[in-house]
């Protein structure tokens, strides 16, 4: 049986991240494929925010109101 886990290498050993994870039978042999995932920025909201730094108010409504007013990738009608 396949199944992947996350975790981090520290000092030596895996550390699960996934707490619901499965887990593994004492002494059970395993294969570890490494596969490097990117890290995720703590905060993601604050690095979006960067998108409008150097706009004014008025450019920032006017993006939102585009933003908004666009079909959803689905081809839902366009909003009101």
């Amino acid at each position: 049986m396949n199944q992947a886990i996350d975790a981090v290498y520290e000092h030596g050993t895996f550390r699960v991240l996934n707490a619901s994870a499965p887990l593994l039978e004492e002494g059970q042999r395993i294969r570890l494929i490494i596969e490097t995932v990117a890290e995720i920025p703590e905060d993601l909201l604050s690095l979006a925010a960067q998108v409008y730094d150097g706009l004014s108010s008025e450019e920032i409504d006017e993006v939102e109101h585009i933003a908004l007013d666009r079909r959803d990738f689905f081809g839902g009608e366009a909003r009101q």
